[in-house]
C-alpha cells in the first residue's frame, strides 16, 4: 500500500528496490508528497529471504524536530536570534574574516525598562520587549543580524563596517526608533536605549572578548547619561576593572563602617538663619580614601545596594537631627531605586520613632527621575509620606523630565532649582526666565523655593528679589561632619 499523495518518485523507488533486491542493504530514504508530507521509505531484508519494504509518515515528527531546532536558536518572546545563535553568527564572522576586514558588534540595552515591568508589570514588559524586537528588525541593513541575549539585553551583528561610521550610524537609528513611544494597551511608555560598540579584529579577535568590550562600551554609554552610544576605547577596560572592585567594596562598605554623613546648612533668605541641613553621604573607603557620591552612588543604585545603605543614611540623619534645635529640620536625599520597594512608608515610620524625631523635622528630597513612568505608584507613596506628617521636596528642578505641570500634580512642599540655573544668572537670561518662572508658580502653590549652588552676594541678591525663600550653597557653608554643627549654628 502507498500513501495517498505518493509522488512518481516514491513508486519508482519502489520498483527499483524489487528489480535489485538480491543486492540491495539496508537503506532508508525520506520522501516528500504532493500534499506536503514526509514518507520516511526503508527496506530491510528477511532471514529466510526476501525483503520488507515499510513507509512511514513523519510528518509530524519532522516538524517537531523543526520547531525544537528553531527553539534551540531562537528567542521564544521576541523571535530574535538567542545567546546561542548570535554567538555562533560571530565565530562564522571570525572564521571567515579576511586580513583587513573588519565588522561590528552593537550592544544594546533598554533605559528605563525596569520601571514599565515595575509600573505595569510583566505582561506590559514583555509586550515592550516584542515591539523592541520588531523596530529593531525593521532597521537592520541587509546582511545584518538582530539577537536577544535576554531581559532587555540585544545584539546587533554588522557583518559589513570596515568604516567606523557604517556602525555608528546604525546605532544613531536603533536609539532614535526606541525613542519613540510605544503604545502598550490602554498605556503609553517612552524608554531609550543605549548601546555599546565594539570592532573586530581591531578591538578583539574572539567572540568573547568582542562581547565583553561591547559591553564595556554600553556601560560608559549609560553612565554618560543613556540613550546614547559609545565605541570601546582600551582606557574603558581599567575604568571597568574599577568599577568592578567598587562594587565589591560597596558590599562589605556598611558592615564595615566606612560610610558618614556630612551636613550642608539651608539658609533662610528672609531671616539668613539656618533653618535646616541636608546629609550627603560620604564613602571612607580605607585605600582609596573618599570616593566621590557621584562614582558610587549610580553603582548602588543598579545593584540594589542603595536600599540597605538608603535605609541607613535615614535612620542616621534622623538619629543625629534629634540633637539638633527644635526649629532646624533635616533633609535627607530618597533614590528613585527606593520608590520601588513595597516598604519605604515604613522605613520612614521606623526611622522617625527609633530616633524619636518628629516627622516634621524631616524633609525627603526626590528627584524628577523618580517621577518618570512611575507617576501613579510614585504619587501613591507620596501621599503616604506626607500622612506621616514628613515634608516632600523636589530636587534638582529642572535638570531632568518633568514641567512644571509637576509641581500641581504632586504634593510637594518644596522645589529645590538645580545649581546649574544659579550658576548661570550673570550670563544667561534663560536661567532667569526659569527661576522666575518657577519661583512664581510655586509661590502662589504655597510652597518653600530653595536656590541651590549659591556662591556669592549677587545670585542670593538675586534670589531674594525673584521671591525665593530659602539658600544653600559654599556661600553659607560647605558640607560638615556632625561634629561642626553646633558650631556653625552658634555662629549664625
Amino acid at each position: 500500500m502507498l500513501p495517498g499523495g505518493a509522488p512518481k518518485e516514491l513508486k519508482q523507488y519502489r520498483a527499483d528496490l524489487l528489480s535489485r533486491l538480491a543486492t540491495a542493504k539496508n537503506t532508508i530514504r525520506i520522501i516528500e508528497t504532493t500534499d506536503d508530507r514526509e514518507i520516511s521509505i526503508s527496506n530491510q531484508p528477511m532471514r529466510d529471504g526476501g525483503w520488507v519494504i515499510t513507509h512511514d509518515d513523519i510528518t509530524e515528527q519532522r516538524k517537531a524536530e523543526a520547531k525544537l531546532s528553531h527553539m534551540a536558536m531562537h528567542d521564544a518572546l521576541t523571535g530574535l536570534f538567542n545567546r546561542a545563535a548570535i554567538r555562533e553568527q560571530i565565530e562564522s564572522c571570525f572564521r571567515n574574516l579576511r586580513h583587513g576586514e573588519r565588522f561590528a558588534i552593537l550592544f544594546l540595552d533598554l533605559d528605563r525598562f525596569r520601571s514599565v515591568n515595575d509600573t505595569l508589570g510583566h505582561e506590559y514588559g514583555d509586550e515592550l520587549l516584542r515591539q523592541v524586537g520588531d523596530r529593531l528588525r525593521g532597521r537592520l541593513q541587509k546582511g545584518d543580524t538582530v539577537a536577544r541575549l535576554g531581559d532587555d539585553e540585544f545584539v546587533v551583528l554588522q557583518c559589513e563596517a570596515d568604516n567606523p561610521t557604517n556602525p555608528s550610524k546604525l546605532a544613531s537609528k536603533l536609539v532614535d526608533c526606541i525613542s519613540a513611544p510605544f503604545e502598550l494597551g490602554d498605556h503609553q511608555a517612552i524608554v531609550g536605549a543605549s548601546v555599546g560598540i565594539a570592532m573586530a579584529s581591531t578591538d578583539a579577535d574572539g567572540t568573547d572578548e568582542l562581547l565583553k568590550k561591547a559591553n564595556i562600551a554600553l556601560h560608559r554609554a549609560k553612565e554618560d547619561g543613556g540613550n546614547t552610544c559609545r565605541f570601546f576605547e582600551a582606557e574603558m577596560d581599567d575604568m571597568m576593572r574599577s568599577r568592578r572592585s567598587i562594587e565589591m567594596d560597596l558590599r562589605s562598605a556598611l558592615s564595615n563602617g566606612e560610610f558618614e554623613l556630612y551636613y550642608q546648612p539651608i539658609v533662610s533668605i528672609r531671616s539668613e538663619q539656618i533653618c535646616a541641613f541636608e546629609a550627603l553621604l560620604r564613602w571612607k573607603h580605607p585605600k582609596r580614601g573618599v570616593i566621590s557620591p557621584a562614582e558610587f552612588i549610580p553603582i548602588a543604585e543598579e545593584t540594589g545596594l542603595i536600599i540597605p545603605i538608603g535605609e541607613w543614611v535615614l535612620r542616621k540623619a534622623c538619629i543625629e537631627a534629634a540633637k539638633w534645635p527644635n526649629e532646624i529640620r533635616v533633609a535627607v536625599n530618597l533614590s528613585p531605586v527606593q520608590f520601588k520597594t513595597s516598604d519605604l512608608h515604613q522605613v520612614v515610620f521606623g526611622a522617625l520613632t527609633q530616633s524619636d524625631l518628629k516627622s516634621k523635622r524631616l524633609e525627603l528630597e526626590i528627584t524628577e527621575s523618580a517621577l518618570l513612568l512611575e507617576n501613579e505608584r510614585t504619587l501613591s507613596i507620596l501621599h503616604q509620606l506626607r500622612e506621616l506628617g514628613v515634608r516632600i521636596s523636589m530636587d534638582d528642578f529642572g535638570t531632568g523630565y518633568s514641567s512644571l505641570s509637576y509641581l500641581r500634580s504632586f504634593p510637594f512642599d518644596k522645589i529645590k532649582i538645580d545649581q546649574s540655573f544659579v550658576r548661570d544668572l550673570s550670563h544667561n537670561e534663560d536661567s532667569m526666565a526659569i527661576i522666575r518662572a518657577v519661583t512664581t508658580l510655586g509661590n502662589s502653590l504655597g510652597m518653600t523655593i530653595t536656590g541651590e549652588g549659591v556662591e556669592t552676594q549677587i545670585e542670593l541678591d538675586y534670589l531674594r528679589q525673584e521671591g525665593c525663600t530659602e539658600a544653600q550653597g559654599y556661600f553659607f557653608s560647605k558640607p560638615v561632619p556632625p561634629g561642626e554643627i553646633s558650631r556653625i549654628l552658634l555662629m549664625c
